[in-house]
């Protein structure tokens, strides 16, 4: 059965897309005690000499900061959910419908169904690997969910940023102090080198959230044409085996001035990241093939890549997507808003002229 997309679904999945990236496997941290003052000793030695917490903080800055800046980003994209939910319930009411009604009205009807083609062509594809006997019209319906989720996501989106902006939304959570890092920016780049804004990237070819903020990038670079510039530095994570040998191939592709053309081939292949495939792509993107596959068959970009991870570790990046906006970190499939809110404080800091 085809699945309707619920306003508290999608106001949670646009919440967890906002910090959603690829990690290591963590554990839940546990509940934390009240905030002790500064002077409150925390361990005692030798002859009467002691730790307070004002010292053991100092100590942490840089992790402590990062966390705070993890937990504010989390606290506004929970606030901002809860703000559209309530949002989606005052329209549902006003034209006399359920949420459920309402969602669909605005969102899976204003998506158009994948031609027939299309669909049949997926199930041809994945046939050998459903159980025995499963029909097309048996799966249909989930292929289509499949094929138009992207779509119904990004529709979600712009319904939910038209809501709050007829509602005039304003958040008035506190900021955090601002924490920067010191990145450098080497790399593949969009933009002018002396634009205002630069925001440097870490991510991973492998990573399900580095693909799905690429849009948002693009767009956001097109938006503030000339005021920011943004730079692809490499993260691969240990459990995605074929990322290493991707982002060295990326970098094989730089040689030739067409990183970007091979970036998005990668990311729009992220299931087939194999050496011969990765020979063929740079083939379809118009690339040398013999001075392609002596590059990347040598694994001189190894090195290159162990630079940018090392970087990376050294600013705190432990999960991809990772930015660094004017030094300024942000993490997760972020949607748009979140990077125009510190480019305009940037700008602003800067005193350049917006819009």
């Amino acid at each position: 059965m085809h699945t309707s997309l619920t306003p508290r679904i999608l106001a949670a999945l646009l919440a967890v897309m906002a910090v959603a990236g690829c990690k290591p496997e963590q554990k839940a941290a546990a509940p934390t005690a009240a905030e002790p003052s500064p002077d409150t000793v925390v361990a005692t030695y030798g002859a009467g000499q002691k730790v307070t917490y004002g010292e053991l903080n100092d100590r942490l800055a840089d992790p402590l900061g990062k966390l705070q800046q993890q937990m504010h980003q989390m606290r506004r994209q929970g606030l901002e959910g809860m703000v559209t939910e309530r949002l989606v319930q005052e329209q549902a009411k006003k034209r006399g419908l359920t949420e459920e009604q309402f969602i669909k009205a605005e969102v899976d009807d204003k998506v158009p169904a994948p031609p027939e083609d299309q669909v049949k062509k997926l199930y041809e594809e994945a046939k050998t690997r459903l159980p025995p006997g499963t029909t097309y019209e048996q799966v249909k319906p989930q292929i289509v969910d499949y094929l138009t989720q992207d779509q119904k996501r990004a529709r979600a989106q712009e319904l939910f940023t038209q809501l709050r902006k007829d509602a005039n939304v304003q958040l008035t959570l506190p900021e955090p102090p601002v924490q920067r890092k010191e990145v450098a920016a080497t790399g593949p780049s969009k933009g002018p080198e002396n634009a205002p804004v630069t925001i440097v990237e870490f991510s991973d070819f492998q990573c399900p959230f580095c693909s799905r903020v690429i849009k948002t990038l693009d767009d956001v670079v097109k938006e503030y044409d000339g005021k920011v510039r943004l730079v692809f530095r490499h993260f691969p994570l240990d459990f995605h085996k074929q990322a290493p040998k991707a982002a060295e191939a990326a970098m094989c592709a730089a040689d030739q001035n067409k990183f970007w053309e091979y970036h998005d081939a990668l990311f729009a292949n992220q299931q087939a990241l194999e050496p011969e495939k990765l020979k063929e792509y740079a083939k379809q993107v118009g690339l040398d093939p013999a001075k392609f596959d002596a590059c990347l068959d040598s694994g001189e970009k190894a090195a290159q890549v162990q630079k940018d991870m090392e970087a990376g570790k050294a600013a705190g990046v432990s999960g991809t997507p990772a930015f660094f906006i004017n030094g300024r970190p942000l993490s997760g499939a972020l949607p748009p808003e979140e990077f125009k809110r510190v480019i305009d404080a940037e700008l602003q800091a800067k005193g350049v002229k917006q819009g």
